[in-house]
């Protein structure tokens, strides 16, 4: 008995090695997959002679659209903190009225895609726009809403709700009973907080200002509409265009300013990961700064933000879908198009959740270098811009394999790189949560390793896997330079439709297809609830 008992522990070990060997190999070919469009992008730039690049790079229209871009990044950046963190600390570590009320406003922009923002400024506050002609000489006095203030503007006012969220995170996982200690020592409230809250809490404000920068530095359609010309507008006019090199080598400095910005990330935010979750020690909510006379009157702050970013989009869509529409070209809107972008949606999300479970399976329980080295390969499509996702599968398509240009499969590969780590970080995180003598449980009652996963780990996954594919299915959504490049032709969507008529500047048309994505988008706040993210 004891030789037989051996020899079937040695054949569970060898058959357990083989399925890790396995699920490794499985996990590492998603991994490549996700980094080959780098690869191809390297091609696409390889065409130009090494001895051009100096001169190309060096270029004015190439300089110009790189200090645009830094200087963009900087002052959205900045605003977002300004306007984030104030917002934050308000609503949870003051007697502001209305707290609730304005922590779901503050955070509800970020659910509108940007250039959709971008769209109902332009509208409202362009040189023809609904309120500039209702201004009158008022009107004259506005700063031009094109350009670098318009761009920087629209861009904080939607994008500063990752500082807000990562801030607000921050300060209720904080123990505010410090700032009382710190009291008795005779300093005074502002003293208190930038000496022990605001170093507490700079990890959680860096994580959002990170995001932010990433999203403002890969952003097409706001500076596109705005006619301001950053990397991605050049990139994207250089790719349709046909000088897909030259959009090669401005790609590839663009990923270059990136990892710039993910190490400096690194620097200030200390690797404390306090942005992510406002869940554990809720100390935020027991002591409250008394505002006193100011209680009122710094509602104006919440107040004014929801006007700029929820009422006035809202308010103009809703006018111009009253209006006649002006005509685009014969071009009318049909509910088929929200069908294409669901189903897109919805086929990315199944796609990136399957993808996802290996991947996350193999982060969670098996943890080490290489399983480490295939998580963080898989989130390079999520640091790299959609235009310049886009490009490099188009100079895929056109090169390599001409058969799937502009094809729903490319489509889809191009969304599932782009957003494959949102369900790898929701799955690992429900999988870490799992008791691993559950499944061992399992194991001694004799089930397989297989089975033992579908039976028992799996289930309790589950609400993490369809949370994944909800924030993919959301997010491909408001794809906006991935979809435009690669969607087949004839193909509308939701934004590809929403793009072509703003630019032909028949806005009414685009009303219809822009609150229909407003409402989808919406959504996303629900998942948030849902998981328990985001608790007011």
């Amino acid at each position: 008995m004891g030789a037989r008992e051996a020899v079937r522990t040695w054949l569970r070990d060898v058959l357990a090695n083989e399925r890790a060997t396995g699920l490794s190999l499985l996990a590492a070919g998603i991994a490549v997959a996700v980094v080959s469009p780098l690869l191809w992008l390297l091609a696409a730039a390889a065409e130009r002679p090494l001895a051009q690049l100096p001169a190309l790079l060096l270029r004015p229209a190439a300089v110009e659209a790189l200090v645009n871009s830094l200087a963009l990044v900087a002052a959205v950046t900045a605003g977002s903190v300004l306007l984030g963190v104030p917002l934050a600390v308000l609503v949870v570590r003051t007697d502001l009225p209305f707290r609730r009320l304005f922590t779901i406003t503050a955070a509800l922009p970020i659910v509108l895609p940007s250039y959709i923002g971008a769209f109902a400024f332009v509208s409202a506050f362009g040189p023809q726009g609904l309120l500039t002609r209702r201004l009158g000489l008022i009107g004259d006095l506005v700063p031009p809403i094109y350009g670098f203030v318009g761009t920087a503007l629209v861009l904080t006012l939607f994008v500063y709700p990752y500082v807000f969220l990562g801030t607000r995170a921050a300060l209720l996982t904080d123990d505010p009973g410090l700032i009382e200690a710190a009291r008795t020592l005779n300093r005074d409230r502002l003293e208190a907080f930038r000496a022990i809250t605001l170093p507490r809490i700079l990890p959680g404000i860096a994580g959002g200002a990170l995001l932010v920068a990433l999203y403002t530095l890969a952003d097409f359609g706001t500076p596109a509409i705005m006619h301001f010309d950053t990397f991605t507008r050049v990139i994207f006019v250089e790719a349709t265009t046909f000088a897909r090199d030259l959009a090669a080598l401005l790609s590839l400095e663009l990923l270059g300013v990136t990892a710039v910005i993910l190490a400096l990330e690194s620097r200030i935010g200390g690797g404390t990961d306090t942005a992510g979750s406002s869940r554990g020690h809720r100390g935020g909510e027991a002591v409250q700064i008394s505002l006193g006379r100011w209680r009122w009157p710094l509602t104006l702050l919440p107040l004014s933000v929801a006007g700029l970013t929820l009422v006035l989009p809202l308010a103009v869509l809703f006018v111009w879908l009253l209006r006649p529409a002006i005509s685009a070209g014969g071009l009318s809107f049909e509910w088929g198009f929200a069908l294409n972008s669901v189903g897109l949606s919805a086929g990315a999300a199944i796609l990136a959740a399957l993808a996802a479970i290996p991947v996350a399976y193999l982060a969670a329980r098996r943890a080490g270098p290489t399983s480490t080295l295939i998580e963080r390969a898989t989130y390079l499509g999520y640091a790299m811009p959609g235009v310049v996702l886009g490009l490099a599968l188009v100079a895929f398509g056109t090169s390599i394999a001409p058969v799937v240009y502009q094809t729903i499969p490319l489509l889809l590969f191009a969304y599932v790189v782009r957003f494959l780590p949102q369900a790898v970080s929701t799955i690992r995180s429900s999988l870490l949560q799992v008791d691993r003598s559950l499944l061992e449980a399992a194991r001694t009652l004799g089930h397989p390793p297989g089975r033992a996963f579908r039976r028992v780990t799996l289930p309790l996954v589950a609400p993490g896997i369809v949370a994944g594919a909800g924030l993919v299915f959301l997010t491909t959504m408001k794809e906006l330079p991935a979809t435009l490049l690669l969607h087949p032709t004839g193909m509308e969507t939701l934004v590809s439709f929403i793009w072509v008529v703003q630019d032909t500047g028949a806005y009414g048309k685009a009303a219809v297809p822009a609150l229909a994505l407003v409402g989808l988008s919406g959504l996303s706040l629900f998942v948030l609830f849902q998981r328990g993210e985001f608790d007011v």
